[in-house]
């Protein structure tokens, strides 16, 4: 039994439970709800939570656990061998795997019976042109012990999936059961179906904060391979950048480093300004009517997909800052800069500041611009002097989040900028980013536990870190303004 019908099983226990719970609590009472302590629904609720919701973890849990544990048992038949060839064991997983599912689909599809199938594991050229006949793609010859480790996989699958069946069911009616055993007039429904929501509710906002520490596990736990394998010290004093699969690679971070400060600076210098005037303008000069178009129409540039942004400087961008800028001050030939990365990223960025500054100043009480002009201050000076400062903690807000955002764009980059690791202060010239290294080095048929595809985790991690610090950075200075306006 999968996953998918045992959901719609515990759905339609719960919807039972619901009504079970609610007509055995007025049957108690004969009827007369005034008897119960609580509402007739919460007792129904009380019996629908305890028969999915322990069940329901039950078999996220068990989903997340059986292939971990059948990879573990399964890898005992992965010989040497299979390793010393040139292909990691999580390859040859891979292959076991795809096999395996290969099967599946062959008895899946009526192609193949049980018996014929294992008939067939003994003669594995036989077995590999019935898997690629079912669309099955496999590159090299089927080694028999393979054929054998995803025959067993298929059994530990299926034995999983049937005992998980079994023990979610075994859950579900339990607590069913139990539960519609507790139901009595005096029974406090309310209060337990409260209790877990709340802490339903709980564990949902946890979520995020697991899901924030898992990927800074991940990043350490594997840089920490990639730092085993390659000196830090290297890593994070080098200055140059020259990655070479099968050895002597140099893979210095400074100049990813740069082109990725490089380009979010002249982003910035873009969108700042640009975004922060017209979310003046928006607030405090425009009107209604003009308001009502101008901020939708700035707004439907976030929404415009960062591969046409990339493409935009790529054939516009790029050749008019070439043609017009670069060759008559002699700063090069190339249309792919820091500059055309620049400026393309800080038109993408005008509507994140533009935006939540447009927001930010609205919120500022009308009665400190009442008072600024009882003084007799002019517009202007109210603006600047009242207004702005008093939403100052905002913008610093939107203008690190639009800070981040160019801190991890990479489509932009890759069309506009190139892919060159260097240290450079023309703007242009053809620089990269720790991003686009990141996906370089991840993408294509590589060996995942060399330094070189490893340092993805490294550059990630001093990312991270160096984003981290931004935000502290931010939020000092957020409070330090705000202290002004409590």
């Amino acid at each position: 039994m999968n996953a998918g019908l045992l959901l719609l099983l515990l759905a339609g226990l719960g919807a039972l439970g619901f009504l079970a719970g609610r007509a055995r609590a007025l049957s108690l009472v004969r009827g007369d709800a005034r008897g119960l302590h609580s509402l007739p629904g919460y007792y129904g609720q009380t019996v629908a939570l305890f028969a999915v919701v322990p069940a329901f973890l039950l078999l996220l849990g068990w989903l997340l656990l059986q292939p971990v544990l059948v990879e573990r048992s399964i890898t005992a038949m992965i010989l040497p061998a299979d390793i010393a060839s040139g292909s990691s064991r999580e390859l040859v997983m891979a292959d076991v795997r795809r096999i395996a599912e290969g099967m599946e689909r062959l008895v899946a599809t009526g192609a193949l019976n049980e018996g014929e199938l294992a008939a067939l594991v003994p003669q594995p050229d036989l077995l590999k042109d019935r898997l690629s006949a079912a669309g099955v793609a496999l590159a090299a010859p089927i080694q028999p012990h393979i054929a054998e480790a995803a025959t067993a996989w298929r059994a530990e699958m299926a034995l999983g999936q049937g005992l998980m069946a079994l023990s979610v069911l075994a859950v579900a009616v339990t607590g069913f059961l139990w539960s519609l055993w507790r139901v009595a007039p005096g029974f406090r429904a309310r209060n337990v179906v409260e209790r877990f929501i709340r802490w339903m509710l709980i564990a949902a906002s946890s979520i995020a904060i697991l899901t924030t520490i898992g990927i800074i596990f991940s990043l350490v736990f594997e840089s920490w391979h990639f730092f085993q394998l390659y000196p830090a010290r290297d890593f994070f004093l080098s200055l140059t950048w020259s990655p070479k699969f099968g050895g002597g690679s140099d893979l210095g971070i400074w100049p990813l480093l740069w082109g990725t400060l490089y380009v979010s600076f002249i982003a910035l210098l873009v969108a700042v300004p640009v975004g922060l005037m017209a979310a003046i303008y928006l607030s405090e000069y425009a009107t209604p009517a003009l308001r009502a178009v101008a901020k939708p129409a700035i707004e439907v540039l976030a929404g415009i997909p960062s591969i046409v942004y990339g493409l935009f400087a790529l054939m516009t961008v790029g050749p008019f800052l070439r043609d017009w800028f670069a060759r008559p001050m002699g700063l090069g030939d190339s249309s792919s800069s820091v500059m055309t990365a620049g400026v393309v990223m800080g038109i993408m960025l005008i509507p994140y500041v533009s935006s939540l500054s447009d927001d930010i100043i609205n919120a500022v009480p009308q009665s400190l611009r009442d008072g600024s002009y009882g003084l007799g201050a002019t517009q202007s000076e109210t603006i600047r002097q009242v207004v702005f400062p008093a939403a100052l903690p905002g913008i610093v807000g939107a203008i690190l989040m639009a800070a981040s955002r160019a801190i991890g764009e990479t489509m932009i980059v890759v069309l506009g900028a190139g892919a060159a690791a260097r240290l450079d202060l023309n703007p242009f010239e053809a620089m990269t980013t720790v991003t686009v290294k990141i996906v370089s080095q991840l993408t294509g048929d590589t060996e995942f536990a060399s330094p070189e595809t490893l340092v993805a985790f490294a550059l990630g991690l001093t990312l991270f870190v160096f984003t981290l610090g931004l935000n502290i950075l931010a939020l000092g200075i957020v409070r330090k303004y705000r202290e002004q306006y409590e």
